[in-house]
């Protein structure tokens, strides 16, 4: 007779393959589900901890904004493609930016911030905010080999995706498809397995013995 102990820990392994399967499935699924040139990563990879100042010439770090999914843009304002899609991103932060979710522009100007300053006024961006790394160090830690690149991170600061060149980031498609990872990447970090009743120790409890459960909702 196999103990009531080793059971419950066989059910409860096997539960936990089962969820970690699916959600490798929808992995999968977003890979394919991905809009047109964004790149899913089969695993998720390490981003260098990289550092930048904001408008107020503070200096920040990327580390900041974990425990939200972020898309990190890296752009200049003498990029014609970067400058066509900077309201798209803006938009996109209106539309999903909060606390499970942010956008994340860095330029890379050389001109200092002052430049992306006045261009944010020209555009008439509202909700981003402005990141300058004028070194262009981020671009070579993050293996940027041109502008634009964008970065999917997720909650834990990895990089689980990236798009090289313009997108259209307001679009349907590309809303929904964030919207989903934000949706996957909660559903993971939520992902700790069930919770097991305390058991006593094996041979006092039999298979077949009932488990009092009067005080399953009891604080220990």
């Amino acid at each position: 007779m196999t103990p009531y102990f080793g059971m419950r820990s066989q059910r409860l392994i096997a539960g936990l393959l089962v969820a970690i399967t699916a959600f490798s499935i929808e992995q999968f699924a977003d890979a394919q589900e991905a809009p047109k040139n964004f790149v899913m990563h089969a695993a998720p990879k390490p981003v260098a901890a990289i550092s930048f100042v904001d408008s107020q010439g503070k200096q920040r770090s990327l580390s900041e904004f974990k425990n939200k999914v972020v898309l990190l843009n890296i752009w200049a304002t003498w990029c014609v493609p970067c400058r066509r899609e900077m309201p798209a991103l803006d938009r996109l932060k209106i539309a999903l930016g909060g606390v499970d979710f942010d956008v994340v522009p860095l330029s890379i100007d050389r001109g200092g911030i002052d430049v992306v300053k006045k261009f944010f006024v020209e555009v008439r961006i509202q909700k981003l905010a402005m990141y300058l790394d004028s070194s262009g160090k981020a671009t070579r830690e993050l293996s940027a080999l041109g502008i634009p690149t964008t970065l999917l991170i997720d909650r834990k600061g990895r990089e689980i995706g990236r798009l090289i060149g313009p997108a259209e980031w307001d679009s349907p498609e590309i809303v929904e498809f964030i919207k989903r990872v934000i949706s996957k990447d909660h559903a993971a970090q939520s992902l700790k397995g069930p919770k097991s009743a305390a058991v006593p120790p094996s041979g006092n409890l039999s298979l077949n013995a009932p488990a009092d459960h009067t005080n399953s909702n009891k604080q220990p």
